[in-house]
This record gives structure tokens, sequence and C-alpha cells, in this order.
């Protein structure tokens, strides 16, 4: 019982909560107001999320004596901020049904690894690389706006990726929040100590939102959330198997999906700092770093309509920089991954360019139609070659 009252595990835990909260509950803020949610429904997501990713947490983890560590799917996320505007409420909430229900079908019938051959890894790269372009250029226009506060948290970050500290973006928030606060920016008003209440949103299903907000959603959320998190998983050495922790996380999607719970997979960045040396010596004892994570991720959740205050009494420049500062990586990653191969650039680079347009056609947004242009110009430029 001492173990499991460890500092390390418990520490570890801790900062992978905090690492994913301040680098991306801004993205998860921006497309539940996409969807046209109110402070109230904002809390909703929250504690969905919370409790969503605290119960998968500690049950897979302790079943699995390894550190499984879950998460919101932030590259879902920031598809969802621009793919969700105009929608109503229960439409979003009909097509996160929809993803889910896919994600949970790869885990029952263990069909990941198949199903994701189908989607080229070039193509899924430019795609999400298109979807989080946006929030990158918002820092820069946040910067015309807020020289002062956007400017020292590009320092604290190119600081931070200098001296390659895995705590890069919490410092960078924590700098932007103190200039905020200094300047007087941050309206403490607006704060609220308050519980998350559920509000439940009847689901509406229609084939414009499966095909251009679902299938995306289910697409981005496997391919760039469950893939690299289960090569986490497998570089530290934990053979936990796949279909189980797939079908889990898809099935708490299903559960939740009606409060706010827009997807559920497994993390990556957050699950490292999980299966380091520093969370505990002994290989088979992390798993109790995931567990803690899973019980700050609970707490969080219950005091979801305090965050969405939190957020809501920050300045707009804070939110947008630190949403866009955050993908830095992945944007970066993710035009990497598109643009290595170079028999499949083109095509790529023709997903990219159309998702990033914000192309709608038939009332179906721009994340799908640049992954079909893109199956389209490989396959014919597989023809003529």
């Amino acid at each position: 019982m001492g173990r499991f009252f460890g500092l390390s595990p418990i520490s570890a835990g801790f900062i992978a909560v905090l690492v994913g909260y301040t680098s991306s509950a801004a993205i998860v803020f921006q497309a539940a107001s996409a969807a046209g949610a109110g402070p109230e429904h904002i809390s909703s997501w929250l504690l969905a999320l919370g409790l969503g990713m605290g119960s998968t947490c500690i049950g897979l983890s302790l079943y699995f004596r390894a550190p499984v560590l879950t998460a919101w799917s932030t590259p879902g996320a920031a598809l969802l901020a621009t793919a969700l505007v105009g929608l109503p409420m229960n439409e979003a909430v009909g097509a996160f049904l929809v993803a889910s229900a896919l994600i949970t079908l790869c885990g029952v019938t263990g069909w990941v690894e198949a199903l994701m051959k189908h989607v080229p890894k070039s193509l899924a790269a430019g795609m999400l690389a298109g979807v989080l372009l946006r929030f990158g250029i918002n820092v820069f226009t946040s910067l015309s706006e807020q020289l002062g506060l956007v400017g020292l948290m590009l320092g604290i970050y190119l600081v931070g990726r200098r001296l390659r500290s895995r705590y890069t973006i919490p410092l960078t928030f924590l700098g932007g929040l103190l200039w905020a606060g200094v300047n007087g920016l941050v309206r403490l008003d607006a704060i609220d100590l308050a519980f998350a209440r559920p509000i439940f949103t009847a689901p509406a299903f229609t084939w414009s939102t499966g095909v251009g907000v679902a299938i995306p959603l289910f697409i981005v959320t496997m391919s760039s959330q469950n893939v690299p998190g289960i090569a986490v998983l497998r570089a530290n050495g934990y053979r936990t198997p796949v279909s189980p922790l797939i079908g889990w996380t898809g099935l708490t999607g299903l559960l939740l999906a009606p409060f706010g719970g827009f997807s559920f997979n497994l993390a990556a960045i957050t699950a490292a700092i999980c299966m380091s040396p520093e969370a505990e010596r002994d290989p088979e004892r992390r798993y109790l770093a995931a567990v803690w994570a899973g019980v700050f991720y609970v707490i969080t959740g219950l005091l979801g309509a305090t965050v969405a205050s939190l957020f809501s009494a920050l300045p707009r420049e804070l939110v947008a920089a630190i949403a866009g500062i955050a993908l830095f990586g992945t944007i970066g990653n993710s035009l990497a991954g598109a643009l290595h191969d170079d028999t499949e650039r083109d095509a790529a680079l023709i997903a990219f360019l159309v998702t990033a347009s914000g192309l709608t056609l038939l009332g179906i947004g721009s994340a799908f139609w640049g992954l079909l242009f893109g199956l389209a110009a490989r396959q014919a430029i597989a023809e003529i070659r």
C-alpha cells in the first residue's frame, strides 16, 4: 500500500494530467463553443471527458498491470472546432456516437491494424495538418493583438524546446497566465468554484454530419492518437493486447457522448511521462502512475465547471495562443509525415490543401473531402506510373 502512495507515481500522474489539460483543454473549449455550447454544456463536456479518461486509466491499468493512459482526441477536438460550426448540438452528439461506434467495432473485431492500412499514413497526416493549420496561424494573428502576451509565450516555448523540457507547454501556459494577471487581463469575477453537472443531449443523425464529421473524427483519432499510443506501449516493452484497449475506449465514448465525451483514445505523449523511470524505477509498477493520472482526471472532471469558468475568464488571445503553440509539434510532425514519401507527396499535399481550404460540398466538411481528393490523386498517379 505504501508503494501505491509513493511520491514518484503520484507526481508523474499529476504532471501527465497537467500537461494534457494545459496543452489541449483550450482546443476542447473551442470545439464545444463551435457547437454552440454555453458554459453549462462546456462544463458537462469536461465532466464527461474527465470521468471517461479517469475510469479507463484506472480500470485498464489495474486490470492489465500496465501504464495504460487514455486521453481525449486532441486532433479530433481541433477537427470539431471547425467542423461543428453551425451544427446543432444534437447532430454533433450523433457524430460522436458514430465515431465511437466505429472505434468500438475496431476493438471488438480486432480490425485495428488491418483497417488503418487502407488509409495511407501520408494522407492521414496531410488531412490532420490541414485541420490543425488554422490553430497555428491563430497564434500569429493573436500576436498582433496582444504583442507582449503572445510574444512572451512564444519566447518561453522556444527556450523550452531548446532545453528539450517536457514541461514546455505547462510553463508556456503559466507564463502567459502570469502576464495576463499582472496586466489585468484575467476577469477574476468570471471564475466560479463549482462542481460540474451532466447535461444530456439526445442525438440526431444525418448523413452529411456522419460523413463530414464522424468519419474524419474516427480516422484522425485512430491514426493520430491510437496508433502512436500503441507504439509508445510497445516501445516501452509493454505487450498489452491492443483490441481490448481500443474497444473499451470506444465503449466509453458511446456511454458518454450524449454528455459531451466526444472521443476517447490511447494517449502517447502524456503516456510516456507515466512510463518513464522518473515515474517508477520498476517497470512492472509504473502502472501506478497511470492509476494516479486517472484519479486526477476524475477530480478535474468533477471540477469541470470551475475549469470552464477559468478558460472563459482568460483573454481570448491567451487561449488561442496556447492552443496553437501546443499543436506546433503535431503540425510539424504531420507535415513531415505527409511529405516524407516522394511517391505520395502530391496526393498528401492535395489532402492538406483541400482540408485547409475549408471546402464544404453537399453539406460535408473539408476533412472528408481532403482525404477523398487525396485518395483519388494517389490512385490516379499510381495508374499513370
